[in-house]
């Protein structure tokens, strides 16, 4: 997507969720996070690209100790409806006998996590916690829940946050909605 293009999308877009509430939500993710896993030593799995944001904004308030690692599995790519499933990258990091905690931006469908925690656990992980920056309300039930929600979201195409539009504006620092969509 063009600059001008992507100008005019944000223009006109509508604000779901400010930084502020962006910032607010993670801070409380983390403490649930803490909460739950401070002495289980963890492997944090971040799902890229997405995660990246909220992966990065979520870490350093993650006061305990843990082992960082990423995959990258998609259903987009650079498209707005999910496809086939497609693993990028497997994770290094072994983890049999771990607690895994993967962290997405969003569970949209649900089907991409769902995969992903079903082959850590054929793997081997003790446990698979999954975190998300967002949970889009779909009005139907998905094939999983993510452990630990920062935002609920209305079911429009969103972006912000490490969520894009073609592209474009997974860095801001707030989550929008593409006008009509």
């Amino acid at each position: 997507m063009n600059p001008a293009d992507a100008r005019k999308i944000l223009a006109e877009a509508d604000l779901l969720c400010s930084a502020e509430e962006s910032a607010l939500a993670v801070r409380r993710v983390a403490g649930e996070v803490g909460a739950r896993l401070r002495d289980a030593n963890p492997l944090v799995l971040a799902v890229m690209g997405g995660a990246v944001v909220f992966t990065g904004q979520l870490l350093p308030q993650l006061d305990f100790p843990l082992d960082f690692d990423y995959l990258h599995v998609t259903r987009y790519g650079d498209v707005t409806v999910g496809g086939s499933l497609n693993w990028v990258v497997e994770p290094r990091a072994a983890v049999s006998g771990r607690s895994v905690l993967v962290v997405d931006d969003i569970l949209d469908e649900g089907v991409t996590m769902a995969e992903i925690v079903k082959r850590l656990r054929q793997q081997g992980a003790a446990e698979v916690l999954s975190a998300v920056f967002a949970d889009k309300n779909l009005g139907r039930t998905k094939p999983i829940t993510a452990d630990f929600v920062g935002v609920h979201l209305p079911n429009r195409y969103v972006f912000g946050y490490g969520m894009d539009v073609k592209g474009a504006w997974r860095n801001l620092p707030a989550v929008y909605a593409v006008k009509g969509m």
